[in-house]
């Protein structure tokens, strides 16, 4: 395809970011520059000469800007076939210039839904004309240049430049696929709108999911494998979408998937004591709650030192110097926190690979919103697993009732087992996890891994005995048989946490008593695959 030389350019933004200078770079090589309400007054108050889109219709704007851009001479110019004889004929007959360039961008629906406005402000700014424009544009992309970005705006002077006042084919392709992928995205974030926020409706006919690029990532969960980071139009505050990367290497795909792991468990104690989160493969390998961050640290690193290495940590606190001390004496490759101090980030600055992210809040662990995996041929939809259950909730079903540090005991294993791949054991002792067993195919495995691991934690710091000893364990499901419940009380729980049930429930709590245990049924599960 040939070179096409701008003569005429078409600019309606609701972003004016880079606006005047794009203007004045295009009235310098002579472009006739018509423009919309907006636009054209700061066109105008910039010193540019301005045609009205009216003045090119021969048809006033009208209701409340609703109506403008709807027009055959906008988008016959637009549509026409340059080199087909008929279409030019059309253009002749009805009076209908060709238009090269159009600069649009859309009104802003997502900001607008993001700042809590009314309904009817929200539909005023679902934009009509201007996503008819940029499709009109980029369907004719053989003759028509269409740019909606404005860090696009560089690269359309770029190519004016070298093409002396034209555009390449290619560049035009380029910024055609660009506007589609704008339009669909525009279009999606209102489908979502209408159906989740507007009419609740969680599972609709047709989804549409809106997401943007963040980055390319270098590789995905193996080198062989490609990835990239995409973020949502609707992002929650304090989420990876919306992170600061204050220094360390590029987040990789498995960074970024651990690292979301443990932003979602710390975010479970947002509004509690200091918090530290371990994770490694998606599996927390300690959480401990402290008077301060680096006593609660201390007390994470203790449950398994040997799966902290080449950790993730997520803190629910600003991150202090002590404590940025004391994580670097481990190797840790990610570091999440909703802000850090200057010593913190002095500390860290020593350490060139670890990457310190700033989230600037935490997650809502009861915000709701829906969870997408994607199978073979489709995608499975549910809501996110945003269950609490607290105190009063729980029901007693053996002879003894748990003691109040028992009790505290079990709400934070289970919180914790709440983000431990199922089948999950999980023990903890004065708000720390004294034990994790993941991931495996039967519960009684989980439960003998977990005390494997809170043993080999005993002989490495020297402590007369496991963690385990007088510990809550919780079972993300319930129980299936007694053989799970014999294994924690062999490790030397006093209590225990599980939905219950099973159809040997009975059986279950006759061993929890013949145990002495205390056993409480929570009525709610978590599996997590």
């Amino acid at each position: 395809m040939s070179e096409v030389k701008i003569e005429r350019a078409l600019l309606s933004v609701s972003d004016k970011s880079g606006l005047v200078e794009l203007g004045r770079a295009l009235a310098q090589r002579g472009v006739e520059l018509v423009s919309t309400g907006g636009t054209a007054k700061a066109l105008r108050d910039a010193g540019l000469e301005v045609r009205d889109i009216s003045d090119l219709t021969d048809f006033p704007e009208m209701m409340d800007g609703r109506v403008k851009t709807l027009h055959p001479k906008v988008h016959g110019g637009l549509l026409a076939v340059r080199d087909n004889p008929e279409h030019a004929a059309a253009m002749a007959a009805h009076g209908i210039g060709a238009i090269d360039l159009v600069v649009v961008n859309l009104y802003p629906f997502a900001a607008t839904v993001a700042k809590g406005a009314e309904r009817p402000e929200i539909i005023e700014n679902i934009d009509i004309g201007g996503p008819s424009m940029v499709r009109s544009a980029a369907k004719n992309h053989a003759f028509v240049t269409i740019v909606t970005d404005p860090t696009d705006y560089d690269a359309l002077t770029a190519e004016l430049e070298t093409r002396k006042g034209a555009t390449s084919f290619a560049f035009r392709r380029r910024m055609a696929a660009k506007a589609y992928a704008a339009t669909a995205e525009y279009d999606s974030m209102i489908a979502s709108w209408f159906a989740l926020a507007d009419q609740g409706e969680m599972f609709p006919e047709r989804i549409t999911v809106p997401f943007r690029k963040g980055q390319a990532l270098r590789y995905g969960e193996n080198p062989h494998q490609k990835a990239a980071l995409y973020l949502p139009a609707f992002a929650p505050n304090g989420s990876l979408a919306d992170h600061e990367q204050v220094q360390g290497k590029e987040l990789s795909f498995n960074n970024l998937n651990d690292a979301d792991a443990a932003l979602e468990l710390v975010a479970e104690f947002r509004d509690g004591p200091p918090t530290v989160v371990i994770v490694k493969h998606a599996n927390p390998c300690g959480v401990a709650s402290g008077e301060s961050l680096i006593e609660a640290y201390e007390a994470a690193l203790q449950c398994d030192s040997v799966s902290a290495f080449g950790g993730i940590i997520a803190v629910n606190r600003a991150l202090d110097g002590p404590t940025a001390e004391a994580i670097g004496e481990v190797f840790t490759e990610v570091v999440c926190a909703p802000a850090a101090d200057d010593a913190a980030k002095a500390v860290f600055a020593k350490k060139k690979n670890l990457r310190l992210i700033l989230t600037g809040d935490l997650p809502d662990a009861a915000r709701g919103g829906m969870s997408l995996r994607t199978i073979a041929g489709g995608a499975l939809l549910q809501s996110r697993d945003d269950g609490l259950i607290t105190a009063a909730q729980l029901k007693t079903v053996t002879r003894r009732a748990p003691t109040e540090r028992e009790l505290a005991d079990c709400l934070f294993a289970w919180t914790v087992a709440k983000h431990v791949k199922s089948n999950a054991i999980v023990y903890a002792k004065d708000g720390a996890t004294a034990g994790i067993g993941a991931g495996q195919m039967n519960r009684r495995d989980s439960a003998r891994i977990a005390a494997l691991k809170a043993r080999e934690a005993a002989e490495t710091y020297g402590w007369a005995e496991p963690r385990t000893q007088g510990s809550a364990v919780a079972s993300d499901a319930f129980f299936p048989f007694a053989d799970g419940l014999l294994a924690a009380v062999e490790a030397g729980a006093s209590a225990v946490i599980q939905p219950g049930g099973s159809i040997r429930d009975d059986e279950v709590i006759a061993a929890a008593d013949e145990a002495g245990l205390a056993m409480v049924f929570t009525g709610m599960r978590h599996f997590r695959h």
